[in-house]
């Protein structure tokens, strides 16, 4: 029996038998046809007909055409680099369409592998689909951090806010706000005149609740930038205050990191009314408070806005105005679970809120009536999350679609439960570490502690992504005009320094490093220095407004999410490469891609290199 069939709009073969042999064809551009389509001669393609024509006429073959096999049992994974052994076609199913598996290749591997290469990539183009290099240099590409094989991937498990539904800031982070400050208000707080401004802060910031300060540091942990209140401090003001210390996010008691976009209201709501403590302006009926204590105060009154649940009571009345729509997401998630991967909902949100969210979010671009639930091998509600991933807390299987529960010792496939831990989802599914990839939004809740304490495979989910990639392709002159004017400083600098040098070692009665300094009189050699001092201070005048308007196409007051400056990573760029093993946008961005594909890490800089690679594999020498 022929199930559901679809092609380029019209149909094709899905299914025979129950047995995947054809995954759907999907085209960014319907316009666009495979090669043979458009009339490009491409014998793989002829095949790839032939066999599914040959196998119409074939009897059943029990059982899945492929089979999934963990990396860690391939053949042959050097290093975590090979594409071997860890996607299996099962050799009934290959005899069952009439084909040996052998295939005759005359001459050298290499130049094969050159000439199939290129017809790939030709007839990727053809279908209007972009090939893994294009996808690195686009803001809906995922990026990869330490190399992920999706075919040694058998669980996927997915947060859902801010992960598989994305909030429209303003509208949601915009609310939390407004039923936050009326909770401070009403336990006495002045904020009068006070309104919600979403460019205030960044994802990726960490407020010192000691010196009631928002900073940004670096990799390290230096602070490049900070602001008091809602005024951002001079470059001698950091330096002052921050020179001597490092950012540690260890010392829970007095660092907070932004790690969601979740933290955008609090942080708005903490720096303003850091400013109203520095005015005096808070009554003294709240007693004497410090900047922990005012931080200790908003986060009581957002907790309350949570709790209370008139938030999300107003969310889920009218969803359209807060949840942003995106067609592609659930094609995303039908593509891996077609592939045979099991997918989990993992939330820490409760039933009520989690079921009306995801119908709004899915059930209006699945296929056939398709209810959200059917994508999910399972799903878990109210998760505890990070607790989740590090203790063991008791399962309950939700029964009733009320969200009446039950006590459960033991989770099974299609089930729907509260609470439990990740080691149970393990056990009820045999499956464990390195098969596992869990995608959120949260480092440290999602991220971190999935990979820290039970070494599953992680993915992070940063929609600010394509707002930076964008505010860098459109200041690429702005930057190289701005490194220019650097290397020629260094240049000017490093001839400034050696005369420095020369004038040194004349007035201590020593020959200067070379023969043309010597020949040099005092007065040449002082002039030389003068007029080269007076061109770095030029410079200096140029490159330093440039510096401090770069990334501001991002963010006038943060710059770029990712950067710390000009030449290094922020913090939040080190936790990511830290902890997530790829990171991406949106959800959805797995629709450009397979859910076979094989994430590659690029080529890491050394300091001391002396070429790096270009993508297509040709070296660029960098010693001239």
């Amino acid at each position: 029996m022929v199930d559901t069939m679809e092609f380029c709009g019209g149909s094709s073969l899905r299914r025979i038998q129950n047995i995947a042999l054809v995954a759907p064809v999907r085209f960014n551009n319907p316009v666009r046809k495979p090669a043979s389509v458009v009339g490009v001669p491409n014998s793989r393609t002829q095949m790839a007909h032939a066999l599914c024509c040959r196998a119409i006429n074939t009897g059943p073959v029990e059982g899945e055409v492929f089979s999934v096999t963990s990396s860690s049992k391939s053949d042959i994974d050097y290093l975590g680099e090979s594409t071997k052994g860890d996607l299996n076609v099962k050799q009934e199913h290959l005899d069952a369409l009439g084909f040996d598996g052998q295939a005759n290749l005359d001459g050298p591997i290499e130049e094969i592998a050159r000439l199939e290469a290129k017809e790939a990539e030709y007839t990727l183009n053809a279908m209007g689909i972009m090939d893994p290099f294009s996808l690195r240099n686009s803001p809906r590409g995922i990026f990869c951090t330490r190399t992920l094989n999706l075919r040694s991937i058998s669980v996927i498990g997915y947060d859902m806010d801010y992960t598989l539904i994305h909030y429209n800031v303003m509208a949601w982070e915009g609310r939390a706000y407004d039923y936050g400050m009326a909770n401070l208000k009403s336990m006495g707080f002045p904020v009068d005149g006070l309104e919600f401004d979403p460019n205030l802060v960044i994802r990726g910031l960490i407020m010192d609740k000691e010196r009631g300060n928002l900073v940004k540091a670096d990799r390290f942990g230096y602070v490049k930038r900070a602001m008091h209140g809602t005024r951002m401090l001079s470059t001698k003001d950091v330096s002052e205050i921050y020179g001597r210390e490092l950012v540690d996010l260890r010392n829970e008691s007095r660092w907070e990191f932004l790690n969601t976009l979740f933290s955008v209201s609090e942080a708005v709501m903490f720096m303003q009314m850091v400013d109203r403590l520095d005015q005096g302006a808070l009554p003294a009926e709240l007693g004497p408070l410090d900047y922990k204590g005012l931080y200790k105060a908003v986060g009581k009154a957002l907790f309350r806005a949570h709790v209370e649940g008139r938030l999300k009571n107003e969310i889920m009345a009218k969803p359209e105005r807060f949840v942003e729509p995106d067609p592609e997401l659930p094609l995303a998630l039908l593509d891996q679970k077609e592939a045979g991967k099991k997918l989990l909902l993992i939330t820490n949100s409760d039933y009520h809120y989690t079921n009306k969210m995801m119908q709004h979010a899915f059930n209006r671009f699945l296929p056939n009536d398709m209810d959200w639930r059917e994508l999910f091998e399972m799903v878990i509600v109210s998760a505890r999350k990070p607790e989740f991933f590090q203790k063991l807390h008791p399962l309950y299987e939700v029964v009733t679609s009320d969200g009446l529960m039950r006590p459960c010792f033991k989770a099974k496939s299609g089930g729907l439960y509260s609470g439990g831990s990740a080691q149970m989802v393990e056990k009820s599914l045999d499956t464990h570490g390195d098969e596992i990839l869990y995608v959120g939004d949260h480092i440290y809740t999602d991220v971190s502690q999935s990979k820290v304490h039970l070494r599953w495979r992680t993915a992070l989910i940063c929609r600010e992504l394509e707002d930076e990639y964008n505010a860098l392709i459109h200041s690429r002159s702005h930057r190289e005009e701005l490194i220019k004017l650097i290397q020629q400083k260094e240049v000017v600098g490093d001839l400034f320094n050696q005369l420095r040098l020369a004038f040194q070692r004349r007035t201590k009665g020593r020959p200067a490093q070379t023969r043309a300094a010597n020949t040099m009189d005092d007065q040449e050699l002082t002039e030389s220095m003068q007029k080269l001092l007076i061109v770095m201070t030029r410079l200096d005048q140029k490159i330093a407004p440039m510096l401090e308007t770069d990334g501001e196409l991002f963010n006038k007051r943060w710059g770029y999410l990712s950067r710390a400056g000009l030449w290094d990573k922020s913090h939040l760029t080190r936790q990511i490469e830290k902890y997530a093993d790829i990171y991406t946008s949106r959800v959805s961005n797995f629709l450009h891609y397979t859910p076979f594909m094989y994430f590659r890490s690029q080529e890491q800089t050394l300091a001391h290199d002396s070429h790096t690679y270009s993508s297509n594999g040709a070296a660029i020498d960098h010693l001239h």
